[in-house]
């Protein structure tokens, strides 16, 4: 690659810290060259539906990240990726479980029923253009007897996770059908977020491991 190529390439930053989103970023060979967690409120507004839940979390992620960014001059040229997965049960919006007891209320909630997972992921240059994605999965949950809920809650994976469970753990096996993104559900949908990356020229791996611009 010539130097002008080299200088024209951007930093990609991941507003987040969420050891999944790495993994899973890492997993189709992606490594940020920095991750930069943005602080928002989560709580949603008034009569706010899942979907735009998710797309606008995301949004600000992306933007409180930018915010961070302004004042560092050697930022340079970046892309930031900011993603938010919201667990929803009809239009009832589930929790980030925080506490045994609201784990117990997700989990009692989505045993024997179908629910819907929606992650929005935002791609924002440090300009402030944005692309945006969003993913629907649908999911069932077994029918969870009182033993099965208790297991789970000392198991500790709840904690953080939005409708109380993590897919990739224990709660694999409460699961009786998924329609749509296994990884979205994790937390980052990989085939959309290599479709983002590479609509900016991200199209292959360098040395380092992070993906770079071919212009």
């Amino acid at each position: 690659m010539s130097r002008a190529g080299i200088e024209a390439q951007k930093m990609l930053i991941l507003a987040s810290a969420s050891p999944r989103r790495l993994d899973l970023l890492r997993q189709i060979g992606v490594e940020p060259d920095k991750c930069l967690p943005a602080d928002v409120d989560e709580t949603p507004l008034r009569g706010e539906r899942p979907i735009a839940l998710a797309k606008r979390l995301a949004r600000e992620k992306a933007r409180r990240c930018l915010e961070m960014l302004a004042p560092d001059v050697t930022a340079g040229p970046c892309l930031i990726l900011a993603a938010d997965t919201v667990v929803a049960c009809g239009a009832r919006i589930l929790p980030k479980a925080e506490s045994e007891a609201e784990a117990r209320r997700c989990l009692e909630l989505l045993s024997g029923r179908g629910h819907r997972v929606y992650t929005a992921i935002c791609l924002m240059s440090e300009a402030g253009k944005r692309s945006e994605r969003l993913v629907e999965t649908r999911l069932k949950i077994k029918r969870l007897s009182v033993q099965e809920i208790d297991f789970y809650i000392q198991s500790g994976e709840w904690h953080g996770k939005a409708g109380g469970y993590a897919i990739q753990g224990l709660a694999a096996a409460f699961v009786i059908s998924l329609v749509g993104s296994y990884s979205s559900v994790v937390g980052l949908p990989l085939y959309e977020t290599a479709q983002l990356l590479g609509g900016h020229g991200f199209t292959r791996v360098r040395a380092s491991g992070a993906m770079t611009s071919e212009g």
